[in-house]
């Protein structure tokens, strides 16, 4: 953590000086603001806390809840999502606190005697280092504390109004605000009480049964999977050897299991499978009691047994895949002609069973992936055009979602009788374990992600993939850092410039020549999207990664871009110079081509471009799709 770049601070340094709408911050929900947020799920608080970050946008966000969620549903955070954490500030707490998950065991019918279970494989959870951040479990209702305190700590200061409730809402694009959203207070002494109020934006994470979705006139579309499990969290004594591991349990006739681990070292959920539904009757599956499903995962485990002595929660439903037509208030044949006012995101926008764990986690990618797109519009950085993206990257990923869920809940619950490879599920587990840990994703080419002309220069860092963090030396001070560890969630865009084979120079070089003109042209990024009079990388974090040992590299003749200064002291960052060393090395780890490139990351942390040193009019281009010059 880089901390006194404004002066000492002697407290604690993730806790910000309130600013803008972040001072004073009304207790009322005001009439008018520039972002209404409804609902505190996993996509909502990631847009909270995003948007905390920008104390000149006034946000609110309303709850028909009382207060703190206290008991969540969802429990499965994959690599993906704590690296999301980690631009937050929060990962090493929430892991400490967490479950890790180190790795699954596949349990089947003893072919010597099939009414016994016994363990047929062990998969480790990431065999083939896909990222260095665990895969976890604890509570969806930690996940929203974590997030809700980040807002609380930021210059914005935004906490949720709790008991209120969303009703519908107009749009007219003549108002400055052009949203109306009517509400309801659902607790308190203003209970019963309806309002009107107007903002710029609205953002529905209201979750599956959403009123916002309603209200935009969306429906989720797709079919049901006709079968339905029972889920407890359960406190138990138990002779079964592997409760504290992620298991996958078929019986040879009872069903199957999907153990999943909770944190604290005593709670474990167990999803139970209760079979196919009655197609007369679906909804009668819903009165299956706990008792019985607890019977049921008694005879699955057979010849172990559960001594179940608390159920913490517990719940029966049926599997359902299903997507929303539409993520804004935008219809499909004005897209481009209009840009949206209304978002929905999260389980408002896609719902499926909960055995790929990836309800939370691909929720906070939508938030996050909305979030810092309303920042920058709403704070004059970017035209209103940038917000179609979010539609038309989401709805893909929601879609690839499903499909995956639909195959690995389909396999999951496949009788055992009809697998021709006894290890099936365990080899599709091991083979397919990109997307659940939340990597799979890549965006298409659009205004904020380059072709891919020039991929072959990095090649490690594919365009439109989350940058994948490896270890460099950090000159400074000499150590070893993972430098995707220090990109945060403030709404900056990473430049990556890894330097050709000279030593830092001045002059006379690609990387040097390069240098100087983002730093010194007029015409370049840097100085076309960067606010005069404050910090020189208050746009661009550009960072310089050289190809010799650290040792060799002195940072005087480091181009100056690369040490920007910090206001209001005017205290140099020299930071952001890197270098080989101790066996660590990039370019060779991430395949970086010797002659130098240029790698563009956005905002939420996906690759938006590979360029060479000399480009120039291919910066100034990309950027312009998605920028405004500063005033």
């Amino acid at each position: 953590m880089q901390i006194h770049e404004r002066g000492y601070v002697s407290e604690d340094p993730r806790i910000k000086p309130a600013a803008g709408y972040g001072i004073n911050r009304p207790t009322d929900l005001p009439d008018t603001m520039d972002v209404l947020v409804v609902g505190t799920g996993p996509a909502a608080v990631a847009v909270i806390a995003q948007l905390s970050r920008s104390p000149s946008i006034n946000v609110r966000a309303i709850e028909k809840r009382g207060g703190r969620l206290e008991q969540g549903q969802a429990d499965g955070i994959q690599a993906r999502t704590v690296e999301t954490f980690q631009a937050f500030g929060f990962a090493g707490e929430i892991v400490d606190e967490a479950y890790r998950n180190v790795e699954m065991c596949f349990w089947k019918p003893d072919p010597e005697n099939p009414a016994n279970i016994i363990r047929t494989d062990r998969v480790p959870d990431d065999a083939h280092g896909i990222s260095e951040f665990p895969h976890i479990y604890v509570n969806q209702s930690r996940v929203l504390d974590y997030f809700l305190r980040d807002a609380e700590r930021a210059p914005g200061k935004v906490t949720p109004d709790y008991g209120i409730e969303f009703l519908g809402l107009e749009i007219d694009r003549s108002q400055e605000y052009p949203v109306a959203a009517h509400i309801r207070y659902v607790t308190g002494p203003r209970t019963g009480e309806e309002r009107t109020v107007s903002t710029k934006y609205l953002v529905g994470g209201d979750g599956a049964r959403s009123q916002v979705r309603a209200a935009l006139g969306h429906r989720l579309h797709g079919d049901a999977a006709l079968h339905a499990w029972g889920v407890l969290d359960v406190l138990c004594n138990t002779d079964f050897p592997d409760f504290q591991v992620k298991c996958s349990i078929q019986s040879h006739s009872a069903g199957n299991i999907m153990l999943i681990p909770r944190e604290g070292g005593y709670l474990s959920r167990l999803y139970v499978d209760l079979g196919e539904l009655d197609e007369d009757n679906p909804g009668e599956v819903r009165n299956t009691s706990q008792a019985e499903i607890i019977e049921r995962a008694n005879a699955i485990l057979h010849p172990y047994s559960l001594d179940v002595r608390q159920v913490t929660w517990w719940s029966v439903y049926e599997v359902a895949h299903r997507v929303t037509d539409g993520f804004d208030d935008v219809p499909d044949d004005l897209k481009g002609q209009l840009h949206p006012r209304a978002f929905i995101m999260g389980d408002a926008c896609h719902t499926h069973s909960a055995k790929a764990g990836q309800g939370m986690n691909v929720s906070i990618q939508d938030g996050w992936n909305l979030s810092w797109k309303l920042a920058a519009v709403l704070e004059g950085r970017a035209p209103e055009s940038l917000l179609d993206t979010y539609s038309s990257e989401r709805k893909v990923i929601a879609q690839n979602l499903i499909d995956f869920d639909k195959e690995w809940s389909t396999l999951m619950a496949r009788p055992v009788d009809e697998w021709d490879d006894p290890a099936g599920l365990a080899k599709f587990y091991e083979s397919t374990i990109e997307f659940p840990m939340g990597f799979m994703t890549q965006y298409p080419t659009n205004q904020i992600t380059a072709g891919q002309e020039h991929q072959s220069l990095a090649a490690g860092f594919p365009v439109g993939k989350r940058f994948k963090s490896t270890e460099v030396i950090r000159r400074a001070d000499n150590r070893w850092r993972e430098i995707g560890h220090l990109h945060q969630a403030d709404g900056r865009w990473r430049v990556y410039v890894f330097a050709d084979a000279a030593l830092p120079t001045l002059t006379g070089t690609p990387t040097a020549d390069f240098a100087t003109w983002w730093g010194e042209s007029p015409e370049s990024p840097r100085n076309l999207y960067t606010p005069r009079g404050g910090d020189d990388d208050a746009t661009f974090d550009t960072k310089v990664i050289y190809q010799q040992d650290y040792t060799e590299i002195e940072p005087g003749p480091v181009p100056r871009v690369f040490k920007p200064v910090k206001q209001p002291l005017g205290i140099e960052d020299v930071n952001n110079i890197f270098a080989s060393g101790h066996g660590r090395d990039i370019f060779r780890d991430r395949e970086i081509d010797r002659s130098g490139a240029i790698v563009v990351v956005r905002p939420d942390h996906y690759v938006s471009g590979v360029f060479p040193l000399t480009a120039r009019s291919e910066l100034q281009e990309f950027f312009a799709q998605h920028m405004l010059p500063v005033t």
